[in-house]
């Protein structure tokens, strides 16, 4: 406070301050290592994603090693109803959200696994939200399958989304049930190490 007109001012505290800050807030980098570490445990690619609007935007991807793989363009959106990343992101938000986004975008058909039933879509986000995690099952593109979790901030609310995709081959429904812990114990430990709150039960 400058002592003599009485007025408040930043000093060099906020710069340390919102150094910090912005530390907490580096997603990407902070992410790198567990996308690797679920990587190397799963033998697939390992993605992250946000949420941007309607749709999911693919910002890092940590590949596998097989020669069979499934890889995304950064920057590449993908819709909310019909993707692993888009449907655990769906779920996050509030129940009026998802209502004003059905409404306005509706379940368009993109392969022949699209949900496409609002009631059916509801129904699976209630399963996500109860679980912890998403599944998609070639809603997005044939021949592959999908497993990812949300991240959240301080207020439970969405960061972005972490997942697995592969080669449906490779991704059994077995497989998809050991996996589908997997991602959402990593977004959970991503999400205590953000700062965040889970707000999933288990």
């Amino acid at each position: 406070q400058a002592a003599d007109l009485g007025l408040w001012h930043v000093g060099l505290q906020a710069f340390p301050v919102g150094s910090t800050f912005l530390a907490n807030r580096d997603f990407v980098g902070r992410s790198h290592a567990y996308m690797r570490r679920l990587m190397e445990q799963s033998g697939e690619t390992a993605n992250l994603a946000i949420l941007d609007g309607t749709e999911a935007v693919f910002i890092a991807q940590v590949q596998c090693h097989e020669t069979m793989r499934t890889l995304v363009k950064l920057g590449s959106r993908v819709p909310l109803h019909a993707s692993g990343v888009g449907k655990t992101l769906f779920a996050a938000l509030p129940d009026e959200q998802i209502d004003a986004i059905l409404k306005v975008r509706g379940l368009p058909r993109i392969t022949e696994n699209t949900i496409v039933a609002p009631e059916t879509m509801w129904a699976a986000l209630r399963v996500i939200r109860q679980r912890g995690y998403s599944f998609d099952d070639e809603e997005h593109a044939r021949s592959t399958r999908c497993v990812a979790a949300t991240v959240y901030d301080e207020h439970a609310e969405p960061l972005g989304a972490i997942s697995l995709a592969g080669p449906s081959s490779r991704l059994s429904d077995e497989r998809i049930r050991q996996l589908g812990p997997l991602v959402s114990h990593t977004a959970e430990e991503l999400t205590r190490t953000l700062g965040g709150r889970w707000p999933h039960p288990y």
